[in-house]
């Protein structure tokens, strides 16, 4: 098993989601994050493009480093499947500039369905 977390921007959520449901992966969990890579922000755009909502973005506030707000997405699939759920992260949110995102695979060495003690991939299954 694997677990794939996906960093995206905000506004591709919608279209990540409805793309992995129609891939046959409708189970994750998404949060709400704040971040950045190394890359410069040109953070006037940003807070121009929530201009009115300023408790949008209350990090744009303080003086400490600025923080993009972005969504973290978190799903766990058969190995043979991981490949599937990456390509359909990159093919939904590539725009081919920078703040598309990163994606991260890890190993998953045990899963277990607390109602039903199933186990592994059983624990997967709808």
């Amino acid at each position: 098993m694997k677990r794939i977390m996906a960093i995206i921007r905000m506004q591709m959520m919608n279209q990540t989601r409805q793309a992995l449901i129609e891939q046959g992966f409708s189970g994750f969990t998404v949060r709400k994050v704040l971040g950045r890579g190394k890359g410069q922000v040109d953070f006037r755009v940003l807070s121009a493009a929530v201009e009115g909502q300023p408790e949008a973005i209350p990090h744009l506030q303080d003086d400490g480093p600025m923080l993009v707000p972005k969504r973290l997405i978190s799903i766990v699939v058969p190995t043979e499947k991981a490949d599937i759920v990456v390509q359909t992260i990159i093919k939904t949110n590539r725009t081919g500039r920078p703040g598309d995102g990163k994606i991260f695979v890890q190993p998953v060495l045990e899963a277990l369905r607390i109602r039903t003690g199933e186990r592994n991939e059983s624990a997967l299954k709808e």
